[in-house]
């Protein structure tokens, strides 16, 4: 809803839809579109996503509670070799046991379920100050 919010406010400060929509990213016509929703109710619900008519999702099974329950294994116990799961790995998996994937779609089912992928990042981490040294240099030893 933030982008719609956006488009409005920014049409209403008096830019135009052309410069709305291309700041909030959408196409112009939603632009044209949202301020009609929003004055017939007077409310931010009305610029709700309103459920489409549509084909159905084909894997019913690949519910939230079942992708976190995949996240949770170790790839190791599963007898992979890697150390976390990635969606190659992760459509693999889940065909092994049944349910066939694309890791298209899985990346998507991941993304609606709230999960989010980064990169590992290395860190030096310095000694605290409060624990004693273990080495001292050579010059500073007592003889």
């Amino acid at each position: 809803m933030y982008p719609r919010l956006e488009a409005l406010l920014l049409v209403a400060e008096g830019h135009s839809v052309a410069e709305a929509a291309r700041r909030c990213r959408v196409n112009r016509s939603s632009v044209h579109r949202w301020p009609v929703q929003y004055r017939a109710e007077h409310e931010v619900t009305a610029l709700r996503d309103r459920p489409r008519s549509g084909r159905p999702r084909l894997h019913r099974t690949l519910t939230p509670r079942r992708l976190a329950a995949a996240l949770a294994r170790d790839p190791r116990r599963c007898g992979y070799q890697a150390t976390s799961w990635t969606v190659p790995l992760l459509a693999h998996d889940l065909a092994a046991k049944g349910i066939m994937v694309s890791p298209r779609t899985l990346r998507r089912r991941l993304h609606e379920a709230g999960y989010r992928w980064k990169r590992p990042r290395y860190v030096y981490v310095a000694r605290a100050a409060h624990l004693p040294h273990m080495w001292t240099a050579p010059d500073s030893q007592e003889r």
